[in-house]
């Protein structure tokens, strides 16, 4: 965890040379990978590239979802994987909309693949019917903190998810979750 600094320290810090404090903060900069994107996309982007973003994360998921996956570990490796990505976009460019699109769009997509792997609720489907539930109720409780005016956006491809998710494995767990089976607003 890092030190606070000491208002010493502080105060020694804002008298550095300009020249030094810059040499400094870019130091620091480059330390932070989510940091130095972040700067990017603000800065040198101007935000102008969120729909590029969106357009590349979506590409992998397509890339990805129809990769052959055996069992549902493989599957939910990918999914983790795609997830990842996704968390990085938000970190970076603060986008809970497209949180929202993107990480529907995962899900359904994977289902539209392999939805074959997670037919029965078995030791070998249980990780991923959690891991798919736990998902699904969690991006449901972001997409009704939206601007309703979005709502009508994500209807579609929000009861299409639902139905795919108590149509497989997850349904046990959605329901412990009390995970809606239907999303109108």
């Amino acid at each position: 965890m890092p030190a606070a600094l000491s208002p010493d320290l502080k105060r020694a810090i804002t008298y550095l040379p300009d020249k030094e404090k810059d040499k400094l903060l870019l130091r620091l900069v480059a330390k932070d990978p989510i940091l130095t994107e972040k700067l990017e996309y603000e800065l040198v982007e101007n935000k102008t590239t969120l729909d590029y973003r969106r357009k590349l994360i979506r590409d992998l998921t397509d890339r990805t979802a129809v990769l052959s996956q055996d069992s549902p570990a493989w599957m939910m490796m990918d999914m983790r994987t795609v997830s990842g990505y996704i968390t990085r976009h938000v970190k970076v460019t603060k986008d809970t909309y497209g949180e929202v699109d993107l990480t529907i769009h995962m899900l359904n997509s994977f289902f539209d693949n392999h939805a074959n792997l997670l037919q029965r609720l078995s030791s070998r489907t249980e990780k991923c019917a959690i891991y798919v539930a736990k998902r699904t109720d969690a991006i449901l409780k972001k997409l009704n903190k939206l601007d309703p005016d979005y709502y009508m956006e994500f209807e579609d491809d929000m009861n299409r998810l639902l139905r795919y998710v108590y149509d497989s494995a997850a349904a046990h767990y959605a329901r412990q979750l009390d995970t809606p089976t239907d999303w109108y607003h």
